[in-house]
């Protein structure tokens, strides 16, 4: 063991126990309160077997974790126990990762734009490995951080398939420019990098960008860099309703690095996924705060009746799914169970008034609600814990950490590397049998206030 990760830090839970139990438990709990938070649960054995998927599915891809999609502690913990490196943003997520012991080299400040304060902070704590796409973060880096090994970041532009939100990164036309500024200026660049972004990438966007990547290595060669290190991004899916599962990409993955950068060429490879990770691993629970009736038709300016959207709803922190007692009931035993039939009205989510950022969702089907109710979301663990446009000034969701035993077992038994025989796969338990998967889809609702999951 590393020792990132000790029973201290989670809820072991036994063969059978699910997020809809551990759910159960805690809202039990939160009904006897007067101050009704939000909070997540998460289950990291989910995300013990995302590990040992990617490891499988590309077996020469070092996974980095970019901090900015789940900060939490636990996730942190886990993944450094599991021997993952980090992909920090900024000083703030460096000092959190290193805060539980990970060494510097370990972690890659991945910003293609940096503030030198930050900068120097990285220096003065060992972190070495960087990105830049341009003139101006060359020499910034070049004042402040004379030994960083940096990754020139290349964009998606001369990629037709990639996803066209893609903002950061250099053209081909500009790397050769770029290269010999870096040269004349004593940054060593040591590789590649690219990001082709989360949703709506085409597998073979990868091998183009491989492609590109191979393109770039060569340049940097020429003008006697040791070029070292690919950086393939992120972009995984982080639930199985995709278009192309990670198999399916990795496959294509595989097949450009085989073709570009064949194993035994000197070049190591990492990736950046996040959703992948952590999406499908929390699941949220909020309450209703306040709720208002709006007619259904209202009459507009000119005289004609325009329809609204049903009852609005706001909610301490974000984003929402079931519900729960009313006061009265907030001491008997509650269970979770399928939705009943039931009236559904056209509806509106907010979250805290008074924030810019304060509409969830509108035109949902949702049955009558009341304050009180509590609502619940699966795959709400990418981008959602220190997200402050959605939490608005009130504190941070409590955070409820559990794993089966089992998926503690193959923690300490892989350390992070992938089954490699088929005793190894079988030692493993299968998600029916044991509570592995405890992020199940939550179509369910307390018997006291019926509601579904949108």
């Amino acid at each position: 063991m590393n020792g990132y990760l000790n029973e201290s830090n989670f809820l072991m839970v036994e063969e059978g126990f699910t997020t809809r139990d551990l759910l159960e438990n805690l809202l039990g709990e939160l009904c006897q309160e007067s101050d009704q938070q939000a909070f997540f649960v998460a289950d990291l054995g989910d995300i013990v077997k995302k590990h040992l998927r990617f490891l499988k599915a590309l077996p020469r891809v070092k996974p980095y974790f970019p901090v900015k999609c789940n900060g939490s502690e636990g996730v942190i913990r886990l993944l450094a126990e599991l021997g993952a490196g980090f992909a920090c943003a900024n000083k703030a997520e460096i000092t959190r990762v290193q805060g539980i012991g990970v060494p510097a080299d370990r972690i890659f400040y991945s910003s293609p734009c940096k503030q030198v304060a930050h900068i120097r902070y990285a220096a003065s704590h060992g972190v070495r490995l960087m990105a830049f796409d341009n003139e101006v973060e060359l020499s910034k880096v070049a004042r402040s951080h004379p030994r960083a090994r940096m990754l020139l970041g290349i964009t998606a532009d001369s990629i037709p398939s990639a996803h066209p939100s893609m903002t950061f990164g250099t053209t081909l036309k500009s790397c050769r420019h770029l290269l010999e500024t870096a040269k004349e200026q004593a940054v060593e660049v040591v590789g590649i990098s690219f990001h082709l972004g989360s949703r709506g990438l085409e597998p073979q966007a990868f091998a183009q960008a491989v492609a590109a990547a191979q393109l770039v290595f060569d340049m940097g060669t020429e003008l006697g860099y040791r070029m070292h290190l690919l950086d393939i991004g992120g972009g995984f899916p982080g639930t199985e309703d995709t278009r192309a599962p990670l198999e399916e990409i990795a496959a294509v993955i595989n097949s450009a690095l085989d073709l570009y950068f064949p194993e035994g060429c000197g070049v190591d490879v990492v990736a950046r996924p996040g959703r992948y990770y952590v999406t499908s691993a929390f699941t949220l629970a909020v309450s209703i705060t306040a709720l208002e009736e709006i007619p259904t038709e209202q009459p507009s300016s000119d005289g004609r009746w325009d329809r609204k959207m049903g009852p609005p709803m706001s909610l301490s922190p974000p984003e929402p799914s079931p519900c729960s007692p009313p006061e009265e009931e907030c001491g008997s035993k509650k269970s979770l169970v399928p939705c009943p039939e039931h009236p559904w009205h056209s509806s509106s989510l907010r979250g805290p008034p008074g924030q810019a950022e304060d509409r969830i969702a509108d035109g949902l089907e949702l049955p009558q609600l009341h304050v009180g109710d509590w609502l619940v979301f699966g795959n709400m663990g990418a981008y959602t814990i220190t997200t402050s446009s959605l939490l608005g000034a009130g504190p941070q969701p409590q955070v409820t950490y559990a794993m089966s035993r089992m998926a503690w077992k193959a923690v300490q038994l892989f350390q992070g590397k992938p089954p490699q025989t088929e005793d190894d796969r079988e030692s493993l338990c299968t998600p029916l049998s044991c509570g592995w998967e405890m992020a199940e889809t939550l179509c369910v609702t307390p018997v006291f206030a019926p509601a579904s999951i949108i």
